[in-house]
């Protein structure tokens, strides 16, 4: 079957009502409801698994990660209430993952966590991964979680996402997409990350990329932005660490619909959700 749903979704703890406290629920009211609209549009699509790309995870130096556990387990702590979520990671499409990112001569390692049988492991759930499955399959849907590798060219990670594209319709099953990735981080002066103009200028143009379905065009604009100065609280190091797993993300979303197309299966068009600071755009198809 292959792809049946893809999304680019943040993952930012606030958008979860309960981790918050009842004052700040409304703070991401539009995050929240267009989480809230992907996950019906997950639920519509009836996957079967979920493969989620999070660049919050494990980083491998010039590998990218599957993991390869029986399971998962996330806890996000620090608001008003302790959310946690456990689901169990579909191993057979996992390791069909793997073996097709490295047989498209990309670097890839699987991964497991305290165990020594990866079948009987539960591996920690980042939030990058939690957030996004708070909303979109929960415990209900088995998941394939893979990780790309800041240090390796970003062709490579076309190349993986071609792959996974193809172990997915391979698998026979109903298979989702998920790109975790937040974008512009300096929107606030008191905030982790201070403030620069250029994260409202990287918001503004991605989200018009995102509605113009021209995801190509976003390696060139984030390759100019990395290149500008910075203004206070907007380290290079900084950009890097969150700006290039987006694009990375971004990437595979894109390569791995162009797969899509190439199957014949037709495209149903939705509206779009703004998401505050990112955007979050879902597409489904039905065989």
């Amino acid at each position: 079957m292959g792809l049946v749903f893809a999304s680019i979704a943040p993952h930012g703890s606030i958008a979860i009502a309960e981790w918050c406290a009842p004052e700040k629920r409304s703070l991401a009211a539009k995050t929240r409801g267009a989480f809230e609209e992907l996950g019906r549009r997950f639920d519509a699509a009836k996957p079967d698994v979920t493969v989620l790309i999070t660049p919050h995870h494990v980083h491998l130096e010039g590998h990218m990660a599957v993991v390869t556990s029986g399971a998962m387990h996330g806890t996000l702590e620090g608001g008003a209430a302790r959310v946690e979520l456990k689901t169990s990671v579909d191993r057979e499409l996992a390791n069909a993952v793997k073996a097709a990112i490295g047989e498209a001569g990309v670097p890839v390692i699987g991964v497991s966590y305290g165990a020594n049988d990866p079948a009987g492991s539960v591996m920690p759930m980042d939030w990058a991964t939690q957030i996004p499955i708070h909303f979109m399959g929960r415990d209900r849907v088995p998941i394939v979680m893979a990780a790309p590798a800041r240090d390796l060219p970003w062709k490579m990670h076309v190349d993986a996402g071609r792959a996974i594209a193809s172990a997915a319709t391979a698998s026979g099953k109903r298979v989702a997409l998920i790109a975790s990735c937040d974008h512009g981080h300096a929107h606030d002066p008191k905030g982790p990350y201070g403030f620069s103009p250029a994260s409202k200028q990287f918001d503004d143009r991605t989200v018009e990329l995102i509605k113009r379905n021209a995801l190509g065009e976003l390696l060139g604009f984030a390759a100019r932005s990395d290149r500008r100065p910075r203004d206070r609280g907007f380290s290079r190091a900084a950009s890097v660490a969150r700006r290039v797993p987006l694009v990375r993300s971004a990437d595979l979303f894109r390569d791995a619909l162009r797969r899509v197309h190439a199957t014949g299966l037709t495209r149903r068009q939705a509206s779009s959700s703004t998401m505050s600071s990112a955007a979050a755009r879902s597409r489904t198809w039905r065989a």
